[in-house]
């Protein structure tokens, strides 16, 4: 195989865990995709771990599937991270510009990153995941994306921390060591999914992408080209297969078997006359079941969870003023309805999310399941496959040389959800 720069990431979900290794022959040319792989989740609970040494036998079948494919080795990864406890919230920092001349340099953005940072209060067993600048005041003039080289005296800078359990993070890093491989960097689930499908256009008319996974449902909310709001609900495809096993008193593996084959979102779209033989599906199950009652409850379940996403929009002032609309993906994305079923709900034109156009074998990949682990190599292609974890024991200790460099992180990475 030709050499190149490799990426790696890992999505580590509730139902799978899906692995990509993509190549970057060179700039010009887009990522090539050489190698994937997906296992069934193990020791992972609404998103969190909950047991390390299953998680890491699931990580390192499907990071060894991925490694066959593409003959390379995945020494580190990015890696997605969702559960209930992921939170965000604005913070706001200050400082006085440094130089006598008034001109913004590098450690003014860097001290001022420092100063966000210093102002946030989080309780101990929280970590920053992302710091996300999302403008910069400068003096009396608002709304600045980079104010480097501009002349003033007191600078702000208001941005978007988002936080997550430090057990959780440490949980999946040691699961990672286990598996051979290391976490280059952490990036929460919506946030990939949004760079795999979202275009520019989409984040400044005002977008949210939805990721339907097993256990829980990300979202996150763009608008004039920032990140507004990010949250996860403790809802997800695996409810709906659990009401249809209750409702059908069947297995789970026969539920979801049901699901996949004859589930849909419009129960009105379904005759009441429709049967399924549940002989067909597993040979110890018998008798026949209403395909409209096993539509109902999908319906019934579904709109639960855009419910829940209509709150999280209400309370930010959004709710059915989003002109870019609804964008689906994961698993829950693929069920017949489920688009229609998200405009009656939030009011939102909608639509299925589907990866970026890549090099290689895409069409393994061409899938709102994978949004989330095309999205991982995505971002670590654009910030060079360096940390988008801004925490303050790093940034506190930096030398002068490495302030550029560092600044230069922020700015790639806050530029992904800045016009």
């Amino acid at each position: 195989m030709s050499k190149g720069h490799y990426y790696v990431g890992l999505d580590i979900g509730s139902s799978n865990i899906r692995s990509v290794i993509a190549q970057e022959l060179s700039s010009d040319e887009p990522l090539r995709v050489v190698g994937i792989g997906s296992v069934p989740s193990e020791g992972i609970r609404r998103g969190a771990v909950v047991n390390v040494d299953a998680v890491a036998k699931a990580c390192n079948a499907s990071l060894e599937q991925a490694e066959r494919m593409a003959g390379h080795p995945a020494e580190t990864v990015v890696v997605s991270v969702s559960g209930t406890e992921i939170a965000c919230q604005n913070a706001l920092g200050v400082i006085a510009v440094g130089r006598a001349d008034g001109e913004v340099a590098y450690d003014d953005m860097a001290r001022v990153l420092e100063e966000v940072q210093a102002r946030l209060t989080l309780p101990l067993n929280r970590e920053i995941i992302h710091v996300i600048p999302k403008d910069y005041r400068l003096d009396d003039q608002k709304n600045i994306k980079d104010p480097l080289g501009m002349h003033g005296v007191r600078l702000e800078m208001n941005a978007l921390i988002v936080s997550g359990s430090s057990v959780h993070l440490k949980n999946i890093s040691r699961s990672l060591e286990q598996a051979g491989t290391n976490a280059d960097s952490f990036v929460v689930e919506p946030l990939a999914s949004a760079e795999a499908v979202l275009h520019d256009k989409q984040k400044e008319l005002g977008t949210v992408i939805i990721n339907i996974g097993g256990s829980t449902t990300s979202l996150a909310v763009f608008e004039d080209g920032d990140l507004l709001h990010l949250g996860v609900l403790p809802v997800g495809g695996a409810h709906i297969t659990n009401d249809i096993a209750i409702g059908l008193r069947t297995s789970i593996e026969v539920a979801e078997a049901v699901k996949l084959q004859y589930g849909s979102a419009i129960a009105r779209e379904v005759s009441k006359k429709d049967e399924i033989d549940l002989g067909m599906i597993d040979s110890q199950e018998e008798g026949m079941v209403s395909q409209h009652h096993v539509v109902e409850i999908i319906e019934a379940r579904l709109e639960e969870i855009f419910s829940f996403v209509n709150t999280e929009l209400k309370n930010i002032g959004r709710e059915g003023l989003l002109p870019g609309g609804v964008v689906l993906t994961g698993g829950g994305a693929l069920l017949p309805g489920a688009v229609e079923l998200a405009k009656n709900i939030l009011r939102l034109p909608a639509q299925i999310g589907y990866p970026k156009p890549l090099g290689g074998i895409l069409d393994q990949v061409d899938n709102p399941q994978f949004a989330t682990a095309i999205g991982l190599i995505l971002l670590s292609q654009s910030t060079d496959g360096e940390h988008k974890t801004f925490s303050s024991r790093k940034i506190m200790g930096a030398l002068p040389e490495v302030v550029q460099h560092m600044v230069n992180r922020v700015k790639r990475w806050s530029q992904r959800f800045l016009p």
